[in-house]
């Protein structure tokens, strides 16, 4: 197969909605060969009846277009489709478990523009896909091999809606918070980012006791992620300062990331986040092998702060299914992204937003800690993120002037212990400058300088 017939990326499919391959023909194919690779992964089904799939959406419009498509694929290889409608993308990997289904489908393009859309999958278990599966099912896709296999009368698949899917996932997202503490008292501004997770965060923090100030919860299929969420945290810590709460937390579209904030509007990132639920399960001797697994993204003073307390920091590619596969390898059960993905093993198979946040408020309430004091245990090296919209992604390589500008930079930040990482985004049409060191005027020297000669080559 040409790598232009490629439709997976580094978390599943994903582009603008209508146009290849997020289309209702190719998502239709799409939906015929997983339901074929689902339906033969095991010769019985899990549950009771025919063999069984999940589908779950964020709050886009296109959502409905997809939904359809891929329903309609599946059930004509006489696999049963179960509805669950918006929910968090880490609500239809526990929905897929709890359900005992083949397969979990989730129709989301994450943190991107409300234009795009895609697909994430997951096996019975509530694990993303190995690349082994994943080929398998985009060969079928365009080989026409399973053509031919057409069930017909009673061996078509039937579609049901489950209509406690929500629920199911609110109370699994509750049981990570432990049943002795209550979060009575505490004031907290959720940012939803108008999309999957605008019923269910809210619900979750307002039974458990708190006062919930909500923004980002009227989703109208266009709004998703647009001035709002994760992607634009300077307006939730805004309102955390307005509101005087004592915690800000905000998602991205499919509610499997998790920004906060502390009562002071300083944002604390998934970095932030990991540095201060690591150094807690340390200290209770709860961190399985005494390891956090971050990406190449995560600060340096992660490894700093960790070693510290007697633990270690294992590195991975960007991406939380990296970084979900080393925990699995390496039967480790906490890890994470500075984006805010963050796995809790012990409680979820994925990133869940709810869940990471959950923890971090039970920190605070078990140590009397506001975030701002939780945040000081750990210094963060000097670090420069440049994101650059590209109209291609050639390999960098071919961008000569980038590359010695690459190169001269690397020779006088890496000496003195820090970084320069390069790399395209596997979501988005960018390129990712990551500088990190000591000296902060030669990161801004050299994120000026790589940045303009990405824009001059290959820039949008």
């Amino acid at each position: 197969m040409s790598k232009s017939k490629r439709i997976f990326g580094t978390d599943g499919v994903r582009g603008i909605a209508n146009i290849e391959p997020v289309t209702a023909e190719t998502v239709l194919k799409l939906g015929r060969a997983a339901g074929h690779v689902f339906k033969n992964l095991e010769t019985r089904p899990r549950g009771h009846g025919r063999h069984k799939i999940v589908i779950g959406k964020d709050t886009r419009l296109s959502g409905y277009m997809l939904e359809n498509a891929l329903s309609s694929g599946i059930l004509s290889m006489g696999v049963d489709v179960l509805f669950i409608g918006p929910l968090p993308t880490p609500g239809v990997a526990y929905v897929t478990r709890s359900l005992r289904a083949d397969a979990g489908l989730v129709i989301t393009a994450s943190h991107n523009p409300y234009a795009d859309n895609g697909i994430k999958f997951f096996r019975a278990d509530g694990y993303k896909l190995d690349d082994k599966i994943e080929a398998e099912i985009e060969g079928l896709v365009f080989s026409g091999k399973i053509e031919h296999i057409r069930p017909t009368a009673a061996e078509i698949g039937k579609a049901v809606r489950i209509d406690d899917a929500l629920g199911r996932y609110i109370e699994h997202a509750k049981a990570s918070f432990p049943r002795r503490l209550t979060l009575e008292g505490m004031r907290i501004v959720v940012d939803c980012a108008h999309g999957a997770a605008y019923k269910s965060t809210p619900c979750v923090l307002r039974e458990l006791g708190a006062e919930v100030i909500v923004f980002g919860n009227q989703p109208d299929g266009k709004n998703i992620n647009q001035d709002c969420g994760s992607m634009h945290p300077e307006h939730f810590c805004a309102r955390v300062r307005e509101f005087r709460a004592d915690v800000g937390i905000a998602h991205d579209g499919d509610g499997d990331r998790v920004l906060m904030c502390d009562e002071h509007g300083q944002l604390i990132d998934g970095d932030d986040i990991m540095a201060i639920a690591a150094l807690d399960l340390l200290a209770r001797d709860e961190l399985a092998e005494k390891t956090l697994v971050a990406t190449l993204m995560s600060n340096a003073g992660l490894d700093t702060a960790v070693k510290a307390a007697g633990g270690r920091v294992v590195r991975t590619e960007v991406g939380d299914r990296h970084v979900i596969d080393e925990m699995l390898r390496g039967g480790y059960n906490f890890g994470g992204e500075q984006s805010g993905h963050i796995i809790f093993r012990d409680f979820s198979t994925t990133g869940d937003g709810l869940v990471a946040a959950l923890q971090i408020l039970r920190i605070m309430r078990t140590t009397g800690k506001p975030l701002s004091a939780l945040a000081k245990c750990w210094t963060r090296m000097p670090q420069l993120l440049t994101n650059v919209v590209v109209c291609e992604k050639p390999p960098f390589t071919r961008l000569r002037d980038v590359m010695d500008l690459v190169t001269r930079a690397r020779r006088e930040i890496e000496p003195g212990g820090g970084r320069v990482f390069l790399r395209y985004s596997g979501t988005e049409p960018k390129a990712r400058l990551l500088l990190e060191g000591a000296d902060l005027k030669v990161l801004k020297k050299w994120s000026r300088r790589i940045g303009e000669a990405i824009r001059r080559q290959i820039g949008a």
